[in-house]
């Protein structure tokens, strides 16, 4: 008769970079640095679409919610990552474990059904173009988004509830820097084999549904493309796809290189590398790889940099305005004889200040002279509320800068 050492473990231990002491503070910089860049860059993208009306289309419908998904993907693992490597204290408690593996697993599973969902997407546009806005319609593409959603959170939700009843042996040490489902396997103490079952019947619908619709969309397309006689004409439609094929050889290649071998040549060491990829490198290399191959996201980046830009210098505007506002008769050439010229805005209304004080003080009731006729024709805005650039101009005579700050 045998006894099995069970218990009820409160906390675990993540053993991932514990014992690469030397290493540890070039991979918190690292690791630190890649995931600033990831929240920044899909954070960017996010915005540029949102902010651009003729970017409201399906396709970026759909790569703003993969953005999204990426930046949830990447709050999930690295900053227990970076807590754990700065304070140099392993543990993760058993709910908390469970609850990040929840999302590894839901965010995962959405990121496979929207990659499904962008390759349909592409096969209608290129191969179907005339259908293309009956068959992509608003209605069918936020229908797909909220299947791919709520397909992704029943089935991890069904495997974290399963793994909640597990009954783990002594150990509790998981050679990984975050609850994977693999290395949590290998220590439970329970019978898994209803949990393994659970995971063969979710994988037709979480990876080779998906991944059938990848393939068949892009077997369609490819033999499209070489239909079409021109070279460049090639060119230009495979460009509509190329980021998309990227990031899906990026995704399916890792996720193979990990869970798609057998258990018992399972590595550790590899399992880690690779899951530094698709939870790291991945989500941080979607952005450059969707902006830098597709010319209206790049327009849309700009614009929404132009923007913010176009924000300070009216901000610095209105500083001014309020500024000289108060002080009408305040007003003297503010510009040199031709050309450019730079207009510290604080400096200037001190020394009108000084002026005025000085008029007063000598009893004298004249005013300052007349600004010129000036026409502003452009803002470039160096420093916030701090300068203000006008150029001379009679284009407009009787437009002078008090008129202009008060507008």
């Amino acid at each position: 008769m045998s006894i099995t050492n069970e218990t009820s473990i409160s906390d675990f231990l993540l053993l991932g970079f514990s014992q690469h002491t030397k290493h540890q503070p070039l991979l918190f910089g690292l690791f630190l640095a890649m995931y600033l860049v990831t929240i920044l860059g899909n954070l960017l993208i996010i915005l540029a679409i949102s902010s651009d009306t003729h970017l409201h289309t399906p396709m970026y419908f759909l790569l703003a919610n993969l953005s999204f998904t990426d930046t949830c993907f990447s709050c999930t693992i690295v900053p227990k990552v970076l807590l754990n490597i700065h304070t140099q204290h392993y543990t993760i408690s058993h709910t908390g474990c469970l609850v990040q593996m929840f999302f590894f697993m839901e965010l995962t599973l959405l990121d496979d059904f929207l990659l499904a969902v962008m390759a349909y997407d592409r096969y209608v546009a290129i191969c179907l173009p005339l259908h293309y806005t009956t068959i992509m319609g608003p209605q069918r593409c936020l229908l797909l988004v909220t299947a791919s959603w709520l397909s992704s959170y029943l089935l991890a939700f069904s495997l974290c509830l399963l793994m909640s009843h597990f009954s783990f042996c002594a150990s509790h040490a998981i050679p990984h820097f975050f609850c994977d489902l693999l290395p949590l396997l290998k220590l439970a103490c329970s019978d898994t084999r209803i949990f393994q079952l659970t995971m063969l019947t979710e994988a037709a619908p979480s990876g080779l549904i998906p991944l059938t619709c990848v393939l068949v969309s892009y077997a369609h397309i490819i033999h499209t493309i070489l239909r079409i006689p021109s070279p460049g004409g090639k060119h230009k439609v495979f460009s509509t796809c190329g980021s998309h094929l990227t990031v899906v050889t990026l995704f399916y290649g890792t996720l193979f290189l990990v869970y798609f071998q057998p258990s018992s040549s399972y590595s550790a060491d590899t399992g880690m590398a690779a899951s530094v990829v698709y939870t790291m490198v991945t989500p941080m290399l979607n952005p450059f790889i969707y902006s830098l191959r597709n010319r209206h996201m790049k327009g849309a980046l700009l614009q929404l940099v132009a923007v913010q830009k176009e924000g300070l210098c009216v901000s610095s505007h209105n500083f001014l305005g309020r500024q000289l506002g108060s002080k009408p008769n305040l007003r003297r050439e503010m510009v040199t004889d031709g050309g450019w010229s730079a207009l510290p805005v604080l400096g200037f209304i001190t020394s009108l200040k000084a002026q005025a004080e000085s008029t007063v003080e000598n009893g004298s009731q004249s005013t300052l002279p007349p600004a010129p006729s000036v026409t502003i024709t452009q803002h470039l805005c160096k420093n916030s509320a701090q300068f203000t650039l006008v150029r001379r101009n009679s284009l407009a005579p009787g437009i002078t800068l008090s008129h202009y700050t008060n507008q």
